[in-house]
């Protein structure tokens, strides 16, 4: 069973500066985790990733949106609200990490990997199909689930989002395809919020799981499996995607949830040995929150020796 760590150097050209939580330390905590062990470093298929183009961006967004960003980019860069920054740089990075999920996509189904870790920046959850919002410039997430049934790679799809945000771009971009599932397990109320429990989409296929903060750190990851058992009672999914925000740790700086790399291991294993059943083992998680980044570099090692 071949794990692929798909990455692309331009993620890190995405310059919002030190001072913001959503900086290139998240990459380079994650590569040096990964050096660190030399094991997993050796079991890992290494694949760069490529730039998803124009027309694959449109699948899910405004292509107004889409060449807006890139004008700013080109043009030194802005802001597309006060959290969310463009610098000369993001174009490529944005291009990268969502090309990244697509190549993954493309991966799981030819055979080269069958599961996947994309550790890419900035990240997609909260982005809308024609703004960015909450450090999120492109929806990577929701875009490989569209791209792979526009590809008829897959028909069904199962989104799992445990960022201590709501997946409020992911929701909105996907809620409309009845084969596409999204579980989101967040804080509330927290930023954006939405993801109220009774947001259940045109065809019922969203489950939002509002938790508050600070409870007993099980207790998040026990509402996550019922709420992906009851998604999966008459679905049986030919992919499954998962939006890892590590900004549900204990002791994040934007978030009160209390997870543990352990309760992060054991969604992760849950979710393979479901997968293994479902679709021969298809899964790939991708990067989205955290805000500590040696916390994001040792969740991310957690996450692919739970892969593999």
């Amino acid at each position: 069973m071949n794990v692929a760590y798909v990455s692309h150097a331009d993620c890190g050209r995405h310059d919002t500066g030190w001072k913001h939580p959503e900086h290139v330390g998240r990459l380079r905590a994650i590569s040096r985790a990964l050096r660190n062990d030399p094991d997993l470093f050796a079991n890992l298929v290494h694949h760069e990733g490529r730039h998803a183009s124009q027309e694959e961006l449109a699948i899910s967004h405004e292509p107004e949106y889409v060449e807006r960003v890139r004008e700013m980019a080109e043009g030194g860069g802005g802001q597309l609200d006060p959290d969310t920054v463009i610098s000369e740089g993001s174009w490529d990075a944005a291009t990268a990490a969502a090309g990244c999920l697509l190549d993954a996509v493309d991966m799981a189904f030819d055979g080269r990997a069958t599961r996947a870790y994309c550790a890419v920046r900035p990240p997609g959850h909260h982005a809308l199909r024609a703004r960015g919002m909450g450090f999120c410039l492109f929806g990577n997430v929701a875009l490989a689930a569209r791209y792979a049934r526009v590809r008829s790679l897959a028909d069904r799809i199962l989104i799992v989002d445990w960022d201590v945000h709501h997946g409020n771009g992911t929701q909105a971009l996907v809620q409309a395809e009845r084969d596409i599932r999204f579980i989101s397990l967040h804080q509330w109320p927290w930023y954006p919020g939405t993801g109220r429990a009774d947001e259940r989409g045109p065809f019922a296929n969203v489950w939002n799981i509002p938790m508050a903060a600070g409870l007993r750190a099980g207790e998040y990851a026990e509402a996550l499996v019922r709420a992906i058992d009851a998604a999966t009672t008459d679905f049986r999914p030919d992919l499954v995607l998962v939006s890892c925000g590590f900004d549900s740790l204990r002791g994040d700086p934007l978030g009160g949830f209390t997870f543990e790399l352990a309760d992060m291991e054991m969604l992760t294993r849950e979710l393979v040995t479901r997968a293994e059943g479902w679709c021969g083992g298809r899964m790939i998680v991708a990067l989205e929150g955290g805000y500590d980044p040696d916390r994001v570099g040792e969740g991310s090692v957690a996450i692919m020796r739970s892969l593999l």
